[in-house]
């Protein structure tokens, strides 16, 4: 193992700003109302990851556990207004409890509540942003949630994990630590007979884009949450971009967040392998729906995804969607594989005018030329 990798662990404990992912078998009792002692647990080394000098963002699932719990529910309910009845009864007592243990360390927390919606939009997504920072300067521990209340299933990020490292690039943060109920990703699948994982090795280190992980992932989540461990992996390939180290640990162990931020080993680390993009791609990068697909032809693939150069509208095979400048489109080859995603420069419409032609056409087609580009490589990013 390289020198490069031994010392991720250390970059995760240096790290001032951390994203910390809960889920629900983390601060509930088997689903049924919040757990006050593991939350108490918690809160404490929040509050000695404050006095360390980190800034601290908490992402927590357990909002509808509460909510059943309160409105005596004795399963998940699937209906989407019923999910969203249990979240909003029990965001109540899910911020009370973090704050009431909080206080009892001088700290306070902040309730956040997100829609995709609130990080599509740009100008959403930046006030959000300085909102979240100024938080973090007063010491204040901001507790971010989906907003289930009004997120439909057009706008749901789906899953506490993706939502975290959409925060962690949004604040620019140093690492994510997801805390589950398992120990870490395993090098086989995990067995549902728990006792036929024994000899299954733990993955101490792994790059987020390894291929591997998609084939260790196992089975999604249970019957408490909605995200698995590929919806963890997933997270922490979001969270790369913006250049963070994922963490995924098991919560039930003892100052757990302690031990990592002393550099001991626990859970399954995976870093990202380039630099991390711009603010102004990882927001684009970040959108969880396009649009609009644009199909290019072999040679506009080559020159976005090798070249980094801009997409002209020659490269356009066929245009799909109703968008209008300035919006999110995804960028496919001719099998339907998404190669990269940009802000486009002219609306569905008049792109089906000019798919295939050259920037030198544009005027004539149109009778006006917006840019010689369909999209700008600043506004190109390729996944």
């Amino acid at each position: 193992m390289s020198t490069q990798v031994d010392n991720k662990r250390q970059q995760v404990s240096e790290g001032k700003r951390w994203v910390i992912k809960v889920g629900s078998s983390s601060v509930t009792k088997n689903g049924r109302g919040l757990n006050m002692q593991a939350i108490a647990n918690l809160t404490s080394q929040l509050a000695s990851l404050v006095d360390s000098n980190k800034e601290v963002i908490l992402v927590s699932s357990g909002a509808i556990a509460e909510g059943m719990n309160r409105l005596a529910w004795e399963k998940r309910p699937h209906a989407v207004y019923e999910l969203q009845a249990a979240a909003a009864v029990g965001q109540m007592g899910l911020i009370q409890a973090y704050e009431s243990c909080l206080q009892k360390h001088s700290l306070h927390s902040a309730q956040v509540l997100l829609t995709h919606e609130d990080l599509q939009d740009r100008k959403r997504y930046l006030n959000a942003r300085t909102t979240l920072r100024k938080l973090l300067s007063l010491n204040v521990i901001p507790v971010v949630n989906e907003n289930d209340t009004v997120a439909t299933d057009e706008i749901k990020f789906g899953d506490n994990d993706t939502l975290a490292a959409l925060v962690c690039n949004l604040i620019g943060a140093d690492a994510l630590i997801i805390l589950t109920d398992q120990q870490g990703i395993l090098e086989s699948p995990p067995e549902e007979d728990s006792s036929n994982n024994t000899n299954n090795i733990l993955i101490d280190e792994i790059s987020a884009h390894d291929s591997l992980l998609d084939q260790v992932a196992g089975p999604s989540a249970g019957e408490l949450g909605r995200g698995g461990m590929l919806t963890k992996i997933s997270a922490a390939r979001l969270a790369a971009r913006a250049g963070a180290i994922t963490i995924i640990a098991p919560g039930k162990v003892e100052n757990i967040l302690l031990e990592i931020a002393a550099g001991k080993k626990h859970g399954t680390l995976l870093y990202p392998n380039n630099e991390p993009l711009v603010a102004r791609k990882q927001w684009i990068a970040n959108q969880l729906y396009t649009n609009g697909q644009l199909v290019l032809d072999e040679g506009a693939c080559l020159v976005i995804s090798q070249e980094g150069k801009s997409l002209l509208s020659i490269g356009v095979q066929e245009v799909k969607g109703n968008f209008e400048r300035g919006e999110v489109v995804s960028c496919v080859n001719s099998k339907g594989e998404e190669i990269a995603r940009g802000l486009v420069n002219y609306s569905a419409k008049e792109a089906k005018q000019l798919k295939g032609i050259a920037s030198s056409e544009i005027e004539t087609t149109l009778g006006y030329s917006e840019e010689p580009e369909l999209i700008h490589r600043d506004n190109l990013v390729v996944v």
